[in-house]
């Protein structure tokens, strides 16, 4: 009886131990900001919608050429990527997203970005999820590192795929950082500002700058964006009519 004793103290002793370990971790990890919930686009009081013009973007003589290429080609018909159910990409997907929400979902080692538009999904990775460069698969979205310092999270995006279709076009030799930090509101509301540059001397003469501010909504949800629906729908009722004009014309 005694021994029983013993060995659950023993137990008891070494789980109390074990917790003690682990809460410097657990505790470390809740002093960083919660960046949690569905963010929509924030305004000044009084600031107007955002209207997009041409931006000045001090390209590189490549890059003129390259960017008035791609536009030759789409101007005469209006067509965007968008139109065929391809996501904008980074810095674009971050930046606009057609002013639609996007919900952040934060653990200790990796946040993930969920933009309504196009049902784009963006992977912040940290400490051992963070893979090697010669291991990560060019995207338009990147790869994104993420650390904190102190209450910024800092996000490096690189392995970008080039992309002359998007308000900020660049190279693949692109690489975003971005500077994610919370504010508060002039009504006292949540908001998430994040800084952020982009260097690619491939594209661009000097580095390029903005800023984007989102305000929490505290009861906001995401909507399904099933952008390939019309179309499935488009190719099904041409089958239909096709059938028909088969089927009218066995008859004659």
């Amino acid at each position: 009886m005694r021994g029983s004793i013993a060995n659950d103290l023993k137990l008891a002793a070494a789980a109390a131990a074990l917790c003690c370990a682990c809460w410097p971790v657990a505790h470390a990890a809740s002093r960083h900001p919660d960046f949690s919930g569905v963010w929509t686009y924030y305004l000044e009081p009084g600031q107007a919608p955002l209207r997009r013009g041409r931006l000045e973007l001090p390209f590189t003589p490549l890059a003129e050429q390259k960017v008035e290429a791609y536009q030759a080609l789409v101007r005469p018909t209006s067509d965007n990527p968008g139109a065929h159910c391809l996501g904008s990409g980074m810095p674009a997907a971050m930046m606009f997203s057609g002013d639609y929400p996007m919900e952040i979902v934060q653990s200790p080692e990796l946040i993930v970005v969920l933009y309504e538009a196009w049902s784009e999904i963006r992977q912040l990775y940290f400490g051992d999820k963070i893979i090697a460069e010669g291991d990560r698969v060019p995207d338009r979205e990147g790869y994104s590192a993420a650390h904190w310092e102190g209450d910024t999270l800092v996000v490096v995006t690189t392995s970008l795929k080039e992309q002359e279709d998007q308000t900020y076009p660049h190279s693949a030799a692109a690489r975003i950082v971005e500077r994610y930090h919370l504010v508060k509101g002039a009504r006292g509301e949540k908001v998430l500002v994040d800084d952020w540059t982009m260097t690619d001397p491939i594209f661009y003469t000097r580095p390029v700058t903005a800023e984007k501010k989102w305000a929490l909504d505290p009861k906001g949800i995401l909507l399904p964006y099933e952008c390939d629906e019309e179309a499935w729908l488009d190719h099904l009722d041409a089958l239909s009519k096709a059938r028909g004009i088969a089927a009218s014309g066995a008859y004659k």
